[in-house]
């Protein structure tokens, strides 16, 4: 038979494994999303009442904070989307997106919320690719727990994380076995088995008998908007973790990357500047000379991203666009995505 010609390959189950990995990282996040092999990353923090920032307005985070460059991108109050100034005031309760470099985000959740306990504790529901992947994932730094309902599948999954999991052969929506394994200790409970009414049910029940936190993965993403926020602090679905690996391929202009946030409310992209001032519609201009679409931002720009240390800038209004700049946009209106990736098209004289 004929070869198939493969332009793309996608492993939707590693880049749950990668989400779910940073989400472990940073447990005070909702969501992570990296950029630039990341030199920055956008977080999602829900502020709670006692965080020093909540009933101040965002330019406050920068006199808490006066050494780290860092952008308050857009606050999610409700479902209602803020594209903030300096005078926005933050609410407990809000979900707030900010952008920083990796090596600041701990410092500024601890400005949104009371700091999370590090993941040193964790049990896995579900001990299919995923589950197995995140467990090797961890396995520098701690030994989870893995409850798994076949038991030729626990034979294998203890053969291949030999030293890096405990495999326990059993139901996760089992009180006794919960109770027998610790659950009231563990700083995370992560639901991965391919049955969302399971993943609901194991991780409600982890949470009732004391988990610290609980993540679920649920395919249905109405499931997914009913559960998350209440008793489930993350409900991840699938295939928004994954879409921003083919939305990159079908747009238009040369675009890095392109992420999902809260489940296709909005979305963050990452795309290259081309041109001159003649041949491009950005590059050589001012951000206030740019004409972007209505609920559109450009939050960051990355410089010399060849180089061992990429220059990231926080995006003011007199910032200007260079050539081979990797910028990063907040799109509240995903029907302003063509017209940010005309933007970004160079003329014909570029080539």
């Amino acid at each position: 038979p004929e070869a198939f010609a493969v332009d793309l390959a996608i492993s939707p189950e590693q880049t749950v494994t990668d989400y779910l990995i940073r989400l472990i990282e940073i447990p005070e996040a909702l969501q992570v999303i990296d950029f630039v092999k990341g030199a920055v990353s956008l977080v999602a923090v829900k502020a709670d009442a006692v965080s020093p920032i909540v009933g101040h307005p965002v330019r406050d985070l920068r006199d808490h904070l006066p050494h780290i460059e860092s952008r308050i991108v857009a606050i999610f109050r409700g479902n209602r989307v803020i594209m903030p100034d300096g005078d926005t005031m933050i609410e407990a309760g809000d979900e707030v997106f900010f952008l920083a470099s990796r090596q600041h985000i701990r410092q500024i959740t601890k400005e949104l919320r009371k700091e999370a306990h590090a993941v040193k504790r964790m049990m896995i529901a579900g001990g299919g690719n995923i589950g197995m992947r995140v467990a090797r994932g961890v396995s520098g730094y701690m030994t989870p727990k893995i409850i798994e309902g076949s038991r030729s599948r626990c034979t294998a999954l203890a053969q291949q994380l030999s030293g890096q999991a405990l495999v326990l052969h059993g139901d996760s929506t089992d009180e006794e076995l919960l109770a027998q394994e610790n659950i009231s200790g563990m700083d995370l409970f992560l639901a991965l088995t391919n049955d969302d009414e399971n993943n609901i049910m194991s991780a409600l029940l982890a949470k009732k008998m004391g988990a610290r936190r609980v993540i679920a993965l649920i395919n249905r993403r109405a499931y997914a908007e009913l559960m998350e926020g209440g008793q489930l602090d993350v409900a991840i679905t699938p295939s928004h973790a994954t879409i921003g690996e083919l939305l990159k391929y079908v747009r238009r202009g040369d675009v890095a990357a392109v992420h999902s946030l809260r489940r296709g409310a909005a979305e963050a992209l990452e795309i290259v500047a081309h041109g001159g001032k003649s041949t491009s519609k950005v590059v050589g201009r001012q951000i206030q000379e740019i004409d972007l679409p209505a609920g559109c931002s450009i939050v960051a720009l990355v410089r010399n991203v060849e180089s061992a240390q990429p220059q990231v800038l926080m995006a003011h209004h007199n910032t200007e666009i260079q050539g081979d700049d990797h910028v990063i946009l907040f799109v509240a209106d995903k029907r302003m995505i063509p017209r940010v990736e005309k933007l970004f098209q160079v003329s014909a004289g570029f080539f």
